[in-house]
């Protein structure tokens, strides 16, 4: 059973006994037992145990877990600190660095920004080895849109960060018009230099924080 230990607790008491979640469960369950899957069984919900539904005030989403050894870690863009980082996570600090927004000591471990507030959502949360969405369309898909529409539709301002068509997509989950909608295409380098670089997402993401009176991330 799903124990998150925070007031995301509700979400997932409703959401564990649906079926579609049952039959996820129990996939997973063949999934963990047979192959090598990431990340491990108990970082699946790292987004959410490290930043409360009351805490969230940037969600950025992505698309799949990081599909190499020692990589994921429940996070979206994040891998553990001392792992190579992976271009989009590279390119996602150029950009930082080039808005010039307060920052912290970079790591690859992007835990400190969950702990002010950044929901670091994948739409799907766990994935095969070596083998790029191959957790998809088991059911995830489901939770994390639920999760997105429950975030959307609470009026305590928020910002969206939706980057490549895939995240984007998400966009129609968000309801309240309190809420910034910040889209550009993915940070990988297979885009990022048509739009990613230069979107000013992380400066714009403070001055709306600042603006509706809450607390600047330091990126």
């Amino acid at each position: 059973m799903i124990n998150v230990q925070n007031d995301w607790q509700p979400f997932f008491d409703r959401e564990q006994v649906q079926p579609y979640y049952l039959e996820l469960r129990d996939f997973l369950i063949g999934e963990y037992r047979s192959k090598t899957i990431y990340p491990p069984m108990g970082e699946i919900f790292n987004a959410f145990k490290l930043c409360t539904f009351e805490n969230t005030k940037v969600v950025i989403v992505g698309q799949d877990p990081y599909h190499e050894e020692g990589q994921a870690m429940g996070l979206s863009f994040s891998v553990r600190e001392g792992t190579d980082e992976p271009p989009s996570l590279q390119n996602i600090h150029k950009e930082i660095i080039n808005e010039g927004v307060e920052t912290g000591p970079w790591s690859s471990d992007l835990s400190r920004w969950a702990r002010q507030g950044v929901l670091l959502l994948n739409s799907t949360l766990t994935v095969q080895a070596h083998r790029a969405a191959s957790h998809a369309s088991k059911g995830w898909e489901t939770l994390t849109d639920r999760a997105i529409t429950m975030l959307g539709r609470d009026e305590r301002p928020k910002v969206f960060m939706l980057w490549g068509s895939y995240a984007r997509s998400k966009k129609a989950l968000i309801e309240s018009k309190n809420h910034l909608i910040l889209e550009a295409v993915h940070p990988s380098p297979l885009s990022a230099y048509r739009g990613f670089f230069g979107c000013g997402h992380f400066k714009k993401c403070n001055e709306f924080l600042k603006q509706t009176n809450q607390k600047e991330i330091i990126w």
